[in-house]
């Protein structure tokens, strides 16, 4: 299957491709209204993804016009009215879709139109892969859309981009795909923590040294930015460098050389610069620990990373991934994800980011002990790597306390003598029947998640009269 997108705007035409291409269809890409005619005439799309308004002409006269004969075309806009709306299917559009949109809606319209002959075919998540998968950036959220609008418009270029957010968060991925989707493509991509070498050695690192140059320097080294002449050079924790580095560093901006070491001259590189960091850098700035200037010359593109509680939406597809990745890669059956072990993930802060739910899903692919995974199987998988355990506790201390005391306010003169066992009878059912529904009724699993001895359980599901049996899967 073929689309065409008929788009002015590069980060739209590069979100439509990335996630079409996911669905199997070949993506065709046209900058001008001429330009899109021509390719449909002769490449004869399945289906067209037209822009409302070009730099040659506007999309909706070319659909009245029949520009396009029979071919299915789904009008894209910014400017979304009842009107255009109207217009749009009036003049034989299929689909009228919204900037920014629902990357869902591109799949399910993909589908649409698929050839008969063409059926989607799931991709095999047990068979073993030669080779790995490129890297990718998966996200539906709007945030994450508009980083997608962001990557692609300057991914083509070699402008300096500053990469910022949560450790965790994937800076090294994204600087990866602004290299894979530049011209730089087939030269090297170089990275380095800068937090993770000492100072002493991080300069001979970035810039090499000649012979001699100290002691131990038997010969001739070329510096990172040296071998990744031609190509892209990520520098991770950029927050974390030494002040007599940054200042090195801005040089090497500003004049586009580098002096190796113990060497007397310089000589031009050609490095596409990409930064990261998670700290503040305005803070820094303000604490004398980090360069202003430098940061202005790093600072052209800033690009910021939203952690993954803020898109939660994104956190079943990322699992998903992360678990078929990490069976593929150890070679198991990949366990199948129930939806209310989803919502678990959902729930949870991640203060660890993409990184952490990939440990976990990693985690759940080895100790998974039947065919699905479980809540049960996820609280787990996350008591390991729970940072944020103490503050949940804090929190649901404060949630008790609070309705405790509404309950003995409620009492009023009325208070019983036994208020330990009064207040316990109303906590121990509900966590009863929880517990129960999370082990899918398995008294014993459920003992296990309380700390008490079985036969507690039993007498406890007696007492309250709660029957496990009706919590089996």
């Amino acid at each position: 299957m073929k689309a065409l997108v008929i788009d002015d705007d590069a980060g739209i035409r590069w979100i439509l491709e990335r996630v079409l291409r996911e669905e199997g269809v070949e993506v065709l890409q046209a900058e001008t209204l001429a330009d899109g005619r021509a390719m449909a005439e002769s490449y004869a799309p399945n289906l067209i993804f037209l822009d409302l308004f070009l730099p040659d002409g506007n999309g909706m006269d070319a659909l009245g016009e029949g520009v396009f004969g029979e071919i299915p075309v789904v009008i894209l806009t910014a400017q979304t009215t009842f009107d255009h709306a109207a217009q749009a299917y009036r003049q034989g559009a299929m689909e009228y879709l919204p900037k920014p949109f629902d990357i869902n809606e591109v799949r399910a319209l993909a589908n649409r139109v698929r050839p008969l002959s063409e059926p989607v075919v799931a991709p095999a998540l047990k068979a073993p892969r030669e080779v790995p998968r490129k890297e990718m950036i998966i996200g539906q959220s709007t945030t994450m859309q508009q980083l997608f609008r962001t990557l692609g418009r300057v991914a083509a270029s070699d402008l300096t981009v500053l990469i910022t957010g949560e450790s965790g968060t994937g800076k090294e991925v994204v600087a990866r795909v602004l290299h894979d989707e530049s011209r730089r493509v087939k030269r090297a991509f170089v990275a380095i923590n800068t937090a993770a070498i000492p100072a002493d050695l991080l300069e001979t690192e970035l810039f090499g040294h000649e012979k001699g140059a100290f002691t131990g320097a038997d010969k001739q080294r070329k510096g990172l930015f040296e071998q990744a002449d031609g190509g892209t050079l990520f520098l991770d924790e950029i927050g974390d460098m030494p002040l007599p580095l940054q200042a090195k560093l801005l040089r090497v901006l500003e004049s586009g050389t580098i002096q190796r070491i113990g060497s007397g001259s310089e000589h031009a590189v050609d490095v596409r610069l990409l930064a990261a960091t998670h700290c503040d850098l305005q803070q820094r700035i303000e604490d004398g620990r980090f360069r202003q200037d430098l940061y202005y010359r790093l600072n052209v593109i800033p690009v910021q990373i939203p952690p993954l509680r803020e898109r939660r939406d994104d956190i079943p597809r990322l699992a998903e991934r992360f678990l078929e990745d990490a069976a593929a890669e150890l070679q198991l059956d990949a366990p199948i994800l129930l939806g209310d072990a989803v919502a678990a993930l959902c729930r949870y802060d991640w203060r660890g980011n993409v990184r952490e739910l990939k440990n976990v899903m990693r985690r759940l692919a080895v100790l998974t002990p039947g065919p699905s995974i479980t809540p049960n199987d996820v609280a787990l998988a996350l008591g390991g790597v729970n940072h944020g355990a103490a503050q949940q506790k804090d929190r649901l201390e404060d949630a008790v306390t609070r309705v405790m005391k509404r309950y003995i306010e409620h009492l009023g003169t009325s208070q019983p003598n036994d208020l330990y066992r009064t207040l316990l009878a109303q906590v121990e059912p509900p966590l009863l029947n929880l517990v129960l529904e999370l082990s899918g009724g398995n008294q014993g699993m459920a003992a296990n998640m309380l700390g008490l001895n079985r036969n507690t359980v039993r007498k406890l599901l007696k007492q309250y009269n709660i029957d496990s049996f009706s919590f089996r899967r």
